[in-house]
């Protein structure tokens, strides 16, 4: 055989182990999300079971505290997919910015607000100072509404001390450093435990609410959308683990968010029986013409309201959800 000969078939196994490399490679893909929490544990679990991964695409996961820190970072390329409240990307949409709501993560609010051994009820809270992890935005902003709802108007009948998400909370009411805060669920469940009232919940007041979502700038979108595409289909594959895996859901939230197994269980039972999730990663619409709503008297904006269709474009999860049905990319089961 001559030398050109046997270069050839070496060239080509030199081809095939360069390009065996290169499809081993994993997209780095940086995304936010607002705190650690029993609602955002569809992210969690994508990542630590290996959806992610098997969508070719190497997640770094940041908590970026604040849907408008959490935007301006997603504004500046910083991270490709925010999970934080609506309202921050719908204003940045409005000021002209690119950004654009593409799925849902919690279309409910799954929140308790608990009293100190002192507060019992709403009329208690008159004179106290709340935590909040906002306050014009997110869990913050619908927090205000139920206070209103209850006949509390702010600043006039209460204070409130941004402090961070559920965890921060939950540090800050049972040091007794507040006297209340909205929780979301299970941390409700412990402080409850500790001798903390249940005073009232958020779904109570706004049975439709779209707590969380999932953004991206849209230029770039358009330019990624296949890795996109594949970060949804993980991201619902996930969800859907989550809805049909009971015991495995509930031993790893109370995992990572170091619960006690009941309270894990009752977290689980309260999302997937609610439907705080959807199994799809759909957004309420109702919920967005609730959030929606509320922004508009907050912002003391005139005229009509904006239809959710102004800030929502689901076709990238749309895409996702038909390649799941048609079981392209198969996949094997999580690790």
């Amino acid at each position: 055989m001559s030398t050109k000969t046997r270069f050839i078939p070496l060239l080509f196994a030199a081809v095939l182990l360069t390009s065996s490399v290169f499809a081993q490679e994993k997209m780095l893909f940086p995304v936010s999300a607002s705190t650690k929490s029993a609602g955002y544990m569809p992210l969690w679990v994508a990542l630590k079971q290996g959806f992610f991964s098997q969508q070719g695409l190497d997640v770094q996961l940041v908590v970026i505290r604040g849907s408008d820190k959490a935007t301006q970072a997603l504004v500046g390329g910083s991270v490709y997919v925010s999970v934080s409240a609506p309202d921050a990307p719908m204003t940045a949409m409005d000021r002209g910015l690119d950004t654009v709501i593409v799925a849902g993560n919690s279309q409910r609010p799954a929140h308790w607000i608990m009293g100190g051994k002192n507060y019992k009820t709403f009329d208690d809270l008159r004179g106290a100072t709340i935590g909040t992890i906002s306050l014009t935005a997110g869990t913050g902003l619908v927090l205000r509404h139920v206070l209103k709802a209850k006949g509390l108007e702010y600043p006039r009948d209460y204070k409130l001390l941004v402090i961070g998400g559920t965890p921060q909370l939950f540090t800050a009411l049972t040091a007794n450093q507040i006297a209340a805060a909205p929780l979301a669920l299970p941390l409700n469940f412990a402080a409850e435990e500790l001798g903390y009232h249940p005073i009232g919940r958020f779904m109570d007041v706004f049975p439709n609410y779209q707590l969380t979502v999932l953004s991206v700038n849209r230029s770039w979108a358009e330019k990624n959308r296949r890795p996109l595409v594949r970060f949804l289909k993980a991201y619902v594959r996930a969800t859907r683990w989550l809805f049909d895996n009971e015991e495995s859901a509930v031993d790893f939230m109370a995992k990572e968010l170091t619960l006690k197994p009941g309270h894990g269980r009752r977290a689980w039972q309260f999302y997937t029986a609610s439907r705080v999730w959807d199994p799809d990663g759909h957004v309420n619409h109702d919920g967005m013409k609730t959030v929606i709503q509320m922004s508009a008297e907050q912002n003391q904006t005139k005229g009509p309201l904006p239809s959710p269709s102004r800030y929502v474009d689901e076709s990238y999860l749309n895409e996702a959800l038909r390649e799941l049905k048609e079981g392209k990319e198969p996949v094997k089961n999580p690790s």
